[in-house]
């Protein structure tokens, strides 16, 4: 089938963190220093929630203190300002665009961190994050959802991502056609511009 839609995973494929500050990690430690017990579904509730570092603590019941609270949110400033675009994303994006290809982003994230998706890729024909959702990948829900933001069926799309779950074998149980990206070069596509070039083939 022709293919007109690339969706693209986000971190780890499109963007890179040299060096993670963890804030929502660190309020979850203080809980337990606070004796709250983690649960089962804490991490699925910070990716799909819209939540805030307050509003996650609050969601929680995890007491942090002002001072402390702000050093966090000074620490996730940091963190989004300084994640990067990988150059063959950039490049493929750039490239499916100039061809007609409508490109989606599906990731799996925590709020703020769709800011730094936006601004390092602002004409992306759709935005889909668990967080708005309220699904994760591997779930039929967010691909799903990657498809109606351009009313798209799913034989017409390819995907690509760092995971092997949820980025190659989560869409193409959905009818997907699922792609790995591995820039070592040991399986899969080894750059997002040889993904491009195969699907400017399939059309």
């Amino acid at each position: 089938m022709p293919v007109s839609v690339a969706i693209f995973d986000a971190f780890g494929t499109l963007l890179k963190i040299e060096e993670g500050s963890h804030p929502y990690r660190k309020i979850l430690k203080l809980g337990i220093e606070q004796g709250r017990r983690p649960g089962s579904r804490d991490a699925e509730d910070l990716l799909t929630k819209p939540l805030d570092l307050r509003q996650a603590a609050d969601h929680f019941g995890i007491r942090v203190e002002a001072s402390m609270m702000s050093r966090l949110e000074s620490d996730l400033e940091r963190e989004l300002a300084g994640i990067e675009a990988y150059s063959d994303g950039l490049a493929a994006v750039k490239t499916l665009k100039a061809a007609g290809i409508k490109v989606v982003v599906c990731s799996n994230l925590a709020q703020p961190y769709a800011s730094a998706i936006e601004r390092l890729f602002p004409t992306l024909n759709g935005y889909i994050y668990s967080f708005a959702v309220g699904a994760t990948k591997p779930s039929a829900v967010i691909y799903h959802e990657a498809l109606q933001s351009v009313s798209a069926l799913p034989e017409h799309a390819w995907m690509i991502g760092d995971s092997r779950r949820f980025d190659c074998d989560g869409p193409t149980a959905h009818g997907i056609q699922g792609f790995y990206l591995d820039r070592k070069g040991c399986a899969g596509y080894a750059s997002l511009d040889l993904f491009a070039e195969a699907i400017l083939l399939a059309r």
